[in-house]
């Protein structure tokens, strides 16, 4: 391919559709791409996006789907437009959610489906917040296959656990928290970040007693 070639091929940002179709989807994709954020946080090379555009083939900007959530493992943090996969190493997202809503159809999921399984995701899961129902699918070679049970499932990639309840779906994350709405992640941020400014403060109350006595801190082991 020319280098004028690739100059004139344009790969969109946007597929011209909104992020969802109402506040209950919309709820639930931040509901999960944030929890996943806060808890991949210290994880440079683990990049996690909402309402995201993949492309997996360099030159074909017509292969591309909307995905609602998508985790890709190995791939640093960072704003992108889009998820070119050629830029990433050739690393395709292995995790990806989709959260249902009326406007959803057969034909659009069946296609989204083939998609995935074509291009290498590893896990893959669907939840209609409507009818409280969950899919999962796991690649076992050479494609993506249905995981019979959901309800205490536990995710290989992410380690989160799925629990369905009679009329929601809660997720834990590996130490059994359970997913939180964006304002109570912010309060536990902040919370731990104060925790950590008296353990600090605490420490170096510590080393000041320990130097008045003749005492060098950083030599105690």
């Amino acid at each position: 391919m020319t280098v004028a070639r690739q100059r004139e091929i344009v790969y969109p940002d946007s597929d011209g559709k909104p992020m969802a179709d109402n506040t209950k989807q919309f709820r639930w994709i931040v509901l999960v791409k944030e929890n996943l954020e806060y808890l991949f946080i210290d994880h440079e090379s683990v990049f996690i996006a909402g309402d995201l555009l993949w492309y997996p083939v360099e030159g074909r900007p017509d292969i591309c789907v909307a995905t609602d959530v998508l985790v890709a493992f190995g791939r640093p943090k960072g704003d992108r437009g889009s998820y070119r996969q050629w830029q990433e190493d050739q690393i395709a997202p292995q995790v990806v959610f989709e959260i249902l809503s009326p406007g959803n159809t057969t034909k659009e999921m069946s296609r989204k489906l083939l998609f995935y399984n074509h291009y290498g995701v590893e896990e893959y899961y669907i939840y209609d917040p409507d009818s409280n129902e969950l899919t999962g699918l796991e690649r076992r070679e050479p494609q993506l296959t249905p995981i019979e049970v959901m309800d205490g499932w536990i995710s290989p990639r992410l380690g989160i656990r799925f629990e369905l309840k009679p009329s929601t779906l809660n997720l834990y994350d590996r130490q059994g928290n359970i997913f939180l709405n964006p304002v109570q992640l912010r309060q536990k941020a902040e919370q731990e970040a104060q925790r950590a400014q008296k353990e600090k403060s605490r420490a170096d109350r510590l080393a000041a007693k320990l130097r008045e006595l003749g005492v060098d801190p950083d030599g105690i082991n």
